[in-house]
This record gives structure tokens, sequence and C-alpha cells, in this order.
């Protein structure tokens, strides 16, 4: 399948900039997977959609301000030459964390990469954090200890000097209230790089009147990296190789996905990320011979999900419109069908609906 089945033309003015005031303000596309036609909603009408019997799943992962600004450590920041490029002279170095290697290690972006050699350190802030670059990967990735020089912990430094990472089309520095909107009001386990964007619409008055519809809820943890924003550079959808994330699905929500199933109710995953770690968890349970159940515990969801997957627990998706010739837009025409999910795209285009990140939302049930 070529890449170029996936792709749709965007004008730059629909791509949101900024949230709306109110997080549930947002327009909802509704799609039918089975081809009977779209209707314009309000997301504020969302709880009153729903059947009543649907299990919701969220993604609780917490957005870390995973952009830091630093200084080189070594000669070259200190005692620059008059010939040296401006990014050498200043000696500032960007590191956009990527994904957590446990205690005080990261895989990180570090911009300018080429000038950053292993075992050459950085210094954040006033000298609170510091870094150490310990290896090279691929893509232009480093791997980073990290050392905290106060009394606060790694984490709470990180905290205090990040920036919000938004996403690369958002063509603007982040503000402080990015750190309030770029995530959702259910975020709890910190570890994302970029917020399950499908949450963002939601408060705390849509959960209860989506509870007092008779539906449940449950929570998954898929840590969103920066290869969701990853677009597919080979020509056929099947030769991408995709990026992983570490998710955790926990007894509680186990327990009631598998009651679900039992009862027939309806699945609905709030995002793709939720779609990405049922999916990848219940093709695992096949392969160790346990059926379509979803067992619990953590996990790196390496699963692609382009058309032609066959969907074992997700049975309605809420989810943001997605980049051309993307893994999610590959994920969403898999589940509502390419030909439906461009028609929709292209009507979402030419009724001025609001894109991405910071955008509307589209029901697929």
């Amino acid at each position: 399948m070529r890449v170029d089945e996936f792709d749709y033309d965007l004008p730059a003015p629909l791509i949101a900039q900024r949230p709306l005031a109110e997080r549930d303000a947002s327009r909802m596309l509704l799609l039918d997977r089975n081809g009977n036609g779209l209707q314009d909603r309000q997301f504020v009408e969302f709880p009153e959609l729903l059947r009543g019997d649907e299990l919701l799943i969220f993604n609780n992962a917490r957005v870390i301000p995973a952009r830091l600004f630093a200084r080189r450590a070594g000669v070259h920041a200190q005692r620059p030459s008059p010939k040296t490029k401006q990014e050498h002279l200043s000696g500032t170095v960007e590191i956009f964390l990527s994904r957590h290697l446990g205690e005080d290690r990261w895989e990180a972006l570090v911009r300018p990469g080429r000038k950053m050699q292993v075992g050459e350190r950085v210094v954040f802030g006033a000298g609170e954090l510091g870094g150490e670059i310990l290896s090279r990967g691929e893509l232009g990735l480093r791997t980073i200890r990290f050392q905290s020089n106060n009394e606060h912990s790694i984490e709470a430094n990180i905290e205090k000097l990040g920036h919000v990472p938004l996403p690369p089309y958002i063509d603007r520095p982040d503000e402080e209230s990015d750190r309030e909107r770029y995530q959702t009001v259910f975020a709890r386990r910190p570890g994302a790089v970029a917020a399950p964007t499908a949450g963002l619409h939601f408060t705390a008055e849509i959960l209860e009147r989506i509870k007092a519809r008779g539906c449940e809820t449950c929570e998954v943890t898929l840590d969103v990296g920066l290869g969701t924003f990853q677009l597919i550079h080979a020509e056929i959808l099947e030769e991408h190789k995709i990026h992983s994330e570490s998710y955790e699905i926990g007894e509680e929500a186990a327990e009631k996905i598998g009651y679900a199933r039992k009862k027939k109710r309806p699945v609905l995953a709030i995002g793709t990320t939720v779609v990405r770690a049922l999916e990848d968890a219940a093709a695992r349970s096949g392969i160790a011979g346990a059926g379509n159940e979803v067992r619990t515990g953590r996990g790196d969801a390496q699963l692609f999900i382009f058309p032609g997957h066959t969907f074992r627990m997700v049975d309605a998706l809420l989810t943001n419109f997605h980049l051309p010739k993307s893994t999610l837009l590959a994920l969403v025409a898999a589940f509502a069908g390419k030909d439906n999910t461009l028609a929709a795209y292209r009507h979402a285009v030419e009724a001025r609906y609001r894109f991405y990140s910071y955008g509307d939302c589209m029901l697929i049930r």
C-alpha cells in the first residue's frame, strides 16, 4: 500500500495554534464506520451521543516539560573562536527528551547534535542540573545521564527548568497556560512527551455526565513519544519501521475490559494511544495463547496498525485529526476504512474544522 494514499491537502490556517477558551467547546465530526454518512456535532454533546453501556478507556499519561535548554560545559562554549558559528559561539544546546530509560538516563534529541560527542557535558539553568552524553543512537538520538546538583530530584529540576513540548506544527513558543492546557484533566502518570490529544476535550463536568449515562470508565498509561509526529518516509506503508512506546495496563482496567468484552458492551477508546496499547496487549496475549485477553503489566507497543488490521479490543474511537502520511492517520484508516476516513478529512477541511493537537475531534463508531 502506497503512503501517498494517505495524503490530503490542509490549508495552514486550519492548524490550531492555541486551544479554545473552554476545553469542551470543540466541534466533533461523527463518522459511521459502515459508511452511513457524517454529522457535524459539538463535543459538548458527546455524553448524550453514547448508548449508555460503553466502557470508555482513557490514557492517564502526564506530559512532562521535555524541552530543555542547556549550555555546553566544554572548552568551546567557554572560549569561543571568532570563526565559529553562532550556535557554537553561544554554546546553547536544545535537548528534547524522548524516552525515559530508567533512573537518571533519558533518550533525547540534541541540537546541534553533530557538535555533541560522547562524553560531553552540559549545564542547565544556574547549574542545578547537569547532563552527560553517554552514547549516540539512530535518527540523531543520544542517551543522556542527568545529575542533580541541589537538594531537589532530577525530575523536580526538569519540571522547573523544562518547557512544554508543543508539537512542531504549533508555530509559537510555549506559554505558561500550555502547562495546564496541553495536559488532560485526568493526567496522573508523568512520562509522556506529547499529549494524548483526544483527552484534551474532557472536563470534570463532561466526565460526570458520561457516568450519569450509565457508562463505565477506566484508565491505561501509554507514554506518548516523539515518534507520534514521525512522518512515514518509506514509499510503501508496510516498509515503515514504527517507533515503540511504553504502556501499562493495571488490574482494574484489565478486569473492566474483560467484563465488557464478555457482556458485548462497546469499548470506546479515547485516542489512538489507547487503541495502540489495547491492540498491542491483545496481540501479545494471542501470541502467548491467551486469546484476546488483555493482561496486566508493562509492555512496549511495537504494533503498526494500518488498513488490513483486525481489531480485537476496540469498537469505537474518539480522536483528533492527524497529519497527512502519518502512522496515526493510517491507524484511523484501518479502523474506519481508508475511503471513509479520507472523505471525512476532506469534509473537515471544507467545513473549516480546526486540526491537530489543539484542534477539533472525530467520533468513529
